[in-house]
């Protein structure tokens, strides 16, 4: 791509990421007390993040794309260099957003795996990392298709879909990643963010998707403890989630499928106090 073709993406990436915080809310001055919500896709990330972006004083970012496509160059860098690089970039869209008077809330799935450097860039930045059955993510990430070998095109920061490797995929397992069942990418991915996403643990309040949706209560009070917010407010935000789709791994899995997913991510699902499957279904 031709440094003019860059310049013109990178613009247009920056455009659509300032629009879109430009009509959730504005509000001069300076706020660093920012909110990073982490997780893997299909986690619940989207709604958590909508949900506090709805409190008073805060403003959900939504996906900044600039962010989201600038991530996979970042890995490997030096933490500071990459601190810098991402504050660089979130701060011109909440200026464009006339938004930085407000507490952003950046829900980009893949800030799991800098959120280090995020968190270092804004010292006064939390994260909540949503985690979620990692058969249920894979049973919603099979439905999208986005680690499918059949699959093409891109998402919205231009990030191919397919069954390439993507940058989070371990040295050495490139090849692999490639060849083996769409069930196993999808799992694969899940076990990626989850462990990335609790890299800074004194920084990051966790949140469980399955008791979000069925006790949004309970659900709030370690979130709204850790933003300093009315766990009220928040519970009140979380009960618009209205989701029935928990354990639906259950029928929707095949047992070749379920198969894969507990190989591959077994171990992550254990440590999260998910129970293994004694019985899968027949095909």
């Amino acid at each position: 791509m031709s440094r003019l073709r860059e310049a013109a993406v990178s613009a247009a990436l920056y455009a659509r990421s300032a629009s879109r915080v430009a009509r959730r809310g504005r509000s001069l001055g300076t706020e660093e007390r920012l909110v990073f919500v982490v997780g893997s896709p299909r986690s619940g990330t989207t709604f958590t993040a909508r949900a506090l972006g709805s409190l008073p004083g805060f403003v959900d970012l939504d996906e900044v794309q600039p962010w989201k496509a600038a991530i996979p160059g970042l890995i490997g860098q030096p933490e500071d260099e990459v601190a810098e690089r991402l504050r660089r970039i979130l701060e011109r869209v909440r200026t464009l957003g006339l938004a930085r008077g407000l507490r952003g809330i950046e829900q980009t799935p893949e800030t799991s795996f800098v959120l280090a450097a995020a968190l270092e860039a804004y010292r006064e930045a939390v994260a909540v990392h949503v985690i979620r059955d990692g058969r249920d993510v894979v049973t919603s990430l099979l439905e999208r298709g986005w680690l499918s070998a059949e699959r093409t095109g891109a998402d919205d920061a231009r990030l191919p879909f397919g069954a390439h490797p993507r940058f989070w995929v371990e040295p050495g397992r490139a090849e692999e990643f490639s060849r083996v069942s769409d069930a196993t990418r999808a799992a694969w991915a899940w076990r990626r963010y989850v462990t990335a996403a609790e890299a800074v643990p004194g920084r990051t309040v966790r949140l469980r998707y399955e008791q979000l949706v069925a006790d949004p209560a309970a659900a709030a009070a370690p979130v709204a403890s850790k933003l300093g917010v009315d766990a009220d407010a928040v519970a009140a935000a979380f009960a618009l989630a209205h989701d029935t789709s928990a354990g639906r791994w259950r029928r929707d899995l095949t047992r070749e499928q379920l198969a894969d997913v507990e190989r591959e991510a077994g171990a992550e699902l254990l440590a999260l106090g998910y129970e293994l499957s004694a019985a899968p279904k027949p095909a």
